[in-house]
């Protein structure tokens, strides 16, 4: 087994229902030296979430001072007064483990980290075979309102035109493809 080479990075981004999570934890399966990066949000924590392992839940006011303190890698607010984040120190205590952070991020934020750490970042995007195959992904969810899910197709078209920007683009139109796909990426660059 290789050890992680300090200060590599792997950022998976991706339109909303294209894999990204699914492919993420197949990922963190094969490769232990991979250690999933903990997001800071603003919203509420849902039930089953716990502080410090599904995200660093904080207010607004706290998220908002850690932008002033340059705290964050990358931050974005999704919804008015929803803020997402990759803390620098959420990165570095994983580097300082000599492992390398794994980013779940959306394509905005995906984009910001990759131009900060052009060097040592791979970067994977994760494209839907079509936006009906999305549409049709997302309705399966039943999560969402017709109004939530025209708005989610509508980002998700923006976001796939953005897939160029990233080091490999994987069209998920089989799951289990897709995943050995972005294992022997990701397996090819760990060594690397």
């Amino acid at each position: 087994m290789q050890t992680a080479a300090t200060g590599k990075l792997i950022i998976i981004t991706a339109p909303s229902g294209a894999g990204k999570t699914s492919i993420t934890k197949y990922l963190m399966k094969q490769f232990p030296q991979l250690v999933f990066s903990v997001s800071a949000a603003t919203r509420a924590p849902r039930a089953h979430e716990q502080d410090g392992v599904d995200y660093y839940f904080m207010s607004v006011e706290t998220f908002q001072q850690k932008i002033q303190n340059n705290e964050f890698a990358e931050w974005e607010m999704v919804y008015e007064g929803k803020y997402y984040g990759t803390l620098k120190t959420e990165l570095e205590h994983i580097w300082q483990s000599n492992r390398v952070p794994v980013l779940d991020i959306d394509v905005k934020g995906a984009i910001h980290v990759q131009g900060q750490f052009p060097q040592q970042t791979l970067s994977i995007f994760i494209q839907p075979p079509s936006i009906d195959e999305l549409k049709n992904r997302l309705q399966r969810r039943g999560t969402e309102t017709d109004e939530s899910l025209q708005a989610r197709i509508n980002k998700a078209a923006f976001e796939i035109s953005f897939s160029h920007s990233f080091n490999h683009v994987i069209v998920n139109d089989d799951l289990s493809r897709a995943c050995q796909e972005a294992e022997a990426i990701v397996k090819t660059f760990l060594i690397s």
